[in-house]
């Protein structure tokens, strides 16, 4: 059986006061003849976690993408922050992707750059450029996800968890309203891993930040999530507090959680 909720993290109150910053409304996405999205309706509220889980191909971070313009949906549309995501030119995307930031898998460094200088491109990017400013607010972005003794550091020479937690730092740096994160966990050991889970937290409690995290830890979910959505055969198949999760009589879900298998013989 999957790890028990924790009740220090209860779920963002899902009341008509909450106040939706994301929504994804019938989101459609076909790759040739696969169609991978299949209706995504969804919404996020302002300073919640919601962790995306789902068998492996389902389009879990194919969704995420489509927040921050990197993918278009071939129907349907996406709203941050009251923006129309999927109207906006490209040119036009700086003020989503100001407020929206992803964390790929690895991180995506560069590894010709320090830890500091990963960590102050995207200011530099966004035409900051005092640079007494710039080295504040990396070290502030550092000293949050406990790097801050890594700044000359190359990534090459960093572990797989703390590369992450740099990548946390250099989406927070711009001080962004909302982090995706595409599987932060993959390829950690149990303690890296509960160091990422932790950092998420902190950033949700010290900045309120709202969080999507695309995972098949199920462990991190039930520690972290305000709430979850499994995508199933491209849809919303469940969404719901982790309890809800849990407790969920659906044999599909129930398979996922405990790592059940149908396959026989």
């Amino acid at each position: 059986m999957a790890a028990a909720p924790s009740s220090m993290h209860p779920a963002v109150a899902q009341s008509a006061s909450a106040e939706t910053f994301i929504e994804l409304r019938g989101i459609h996405k076909h790759f040739g003849n696969q169609e991978v999205l299949c209706g995504i309706d969804l919404k996020l509220y302002h300073g919640e976690t919601l962790c995306v889980i789902g068998p492996s191909g389902e389009g879990k971070t194919v969704m995420i993408k489509h927040i921050i313009g990197l993918i278009q949906p071939d129907e349907g549309d996406i709203f941050v922050a009251g923006m129309h995501v999927n109207r906006l030119h490209e040119r036009e995307m700086a003020p989503i992707r100001q407020k929206v930031s992803m964390l790929f898998q690895g991180a995506a460094l560069f590894d010709r750059m320090t830890v500091e200088e990963n960590v102050a491109f995207p200011l530099l990017e966004s035409g900051v450029c005092d640079r007494n400013e710039i080295k504040q607010r990396v070290l502030e972005a550092l000293t949050a996800v406990d790097l801050d003794d890594h700044l000359d550091k190359y990534p090459t020479s960093l572990s797989g968890g703390m590369r992450k937690r740099a990548g946390i730092a250099r989406a927070i740096v711009a001080r962004s309203e909302c982090i995706l994160y595409d599987e932060p966990n993959s390829g950690l050991d149990p303690i890296g891993s509960d160091i990422i889970d932790q950092m998420i937290l902190r950033m949700q409690r010290r900045y309120g930040v709202t969080s999507i995290i695309v995972t098949h830890d199920m462990r991190s979910v039930f520690k972290i999530a305000n709430r979850v959505a499994m995508l199933y055969r491209g849809k919303i198949h469940f969404l719901g507090t982790p309890a809800e999760l849990e407790a969920s009589p659906d044999p599909i879900v129930q398979d996922f959680i405990n790592g059940h298998s149908n396959i026989t013989g």
